[in-house]
């Protein structure tokens, strides 16, 4: 089943290339609310699935343990830019439980933030693991290893107890078996399980609906998804699709990126949660197909027009063409 095109770049007034990919939305028993394209079909989530990834921080007590606010928790669900915001709280959390970004295991690589970036390397400096878009994620897993007295050495293993945690909480949101799923490396060094995107999809509308869960993670979904509304710049970043959405929606939607032209939203006051796949991986499409997708749902787009229809402009500054999703 080939999957329809959901975006298109046009320049001038001809299409110039087409994004294909898929689309679902679940209420938290399951139940698709709307589907298009193949949604059974395993993807990896990769980034996008982060706050099913914060739930152990939360409902182990280590967020408790260490005093963890809005800021650390959105942290922990983040992708960010590594600003200056970013990279201060996470070192200061890492301080908290005793360690430093020596003992991050996410790699490094320049900070997103186009003028972050520069100031760094014309200061002669080099990025670290603090820069990480992945680092705040990894110092949740960090809190939770040093909160059970885990070794915190090879903490993103497939056998570490932190993502066995982390599996088992894919599993249970998301109503499939994770450990018997196809897994690879995600690019900061964790596991990446392949789900299905109506599974995935029901993953976020459990952190909406919460209905059945156990108290722990009603409470631990709750201020996960209160420190992303209180917090977009920390998930992702200046003048980024999903901080821009969080501000202007308020409570009402929690979007989530990830590589490869994956992207997650959870909709708090209706229980619902969506996910796409862009087949070939193009985060422009992704972007652009997820606005179109929320306003499909009726939230109002007002004031984020510009991410339903991006302008595409050539070197010199000059609009040429547009980007617009096309979803049937």
């Amino acid at each position: 089943m080939e999957n329809p095109v959901l975006v298109e770049i046009l320049r001038g007034n001809t299409v110039e290339s087409r994004h294909r990919g898929a689309i679902a939305v679940s209420d938290a028993t399951g139940k698709l609310v709307d589907a298009v394209g193949d949604v059974e079909r395993p993807v990896f989530p990769r980034s996008a699935v982060k706050p099913i990834q914060a739930l152990p921080l939360v409902e182990s007590g280590a967020a408790e343990r260490f005093r963890l606010g809005p800021k650390e928790i959105a942290l922990a669900c983040a992708s960010h830019h590594g600003e200056k915001a970013h990279t201060t709280a996470v070192a200061a959390w890492l301080e908290r439980i005793g360690l430093s970004e020596r003992d991050l295991e996410c790699g490094a690589h320049l900070p997103y933030d186009t003028a972050t970036a520069h100031a760094l390397l014309r200061a002669g400096g080099s990025p670290c693991p603090l820069h990480s878009n992945c680092s705040g994620k990894h110092s949740g897993f960090l809190t939770t290893a040093v909160h059970k007295g885990e070794r915190t050495r090879g903490y993103i293993d497939y056998e570490h107890p932190v993502q066995r945690r982390v599996t088992d909480a894919l599993s249970e949101m998301c109503g499939i078996d994770a450990p018997r799923a196809p897994w690879g490396i995600d690019g900061c060094g964790i596991p990446t399980i392949a789900l299905p995107l109506r599974a995935i999809a029901r993953g976020m509308a459990r952190m909406a609906d919460t209905t059945g869960l156990p108290p722990e993670r009603v409470e631990a979904a709750r201020r996960i998804r209160e420190a992303m509304a209180a917090e977009p710049l920390m998930v992702d970043g200046t003048g980024g699709f999903a901080t821009e959405v969080m501000k202007a929606v308020g409570r009402d939607v929690l979007v989530k990126p990830g590589a490869e032209g994956i992207f997650c939203a959870i909709l708090p006051k209706r229980g619902l949660g969506v996910a796409l796949k862009i087949d070939d991986g193009a985060g422009r499409a992704s972007e652009v197909a997820m606005a179109s997708v929320l306003e499909r749902l009726g939230i109002n787009m007002s004031g984020l027009e510009h991410y339903l229809r991006p302008v595409v402009r050539n070197v010199a500054g000059r609009e040429v063409g547009m980007i617009r999703g096309v979803i049937s």
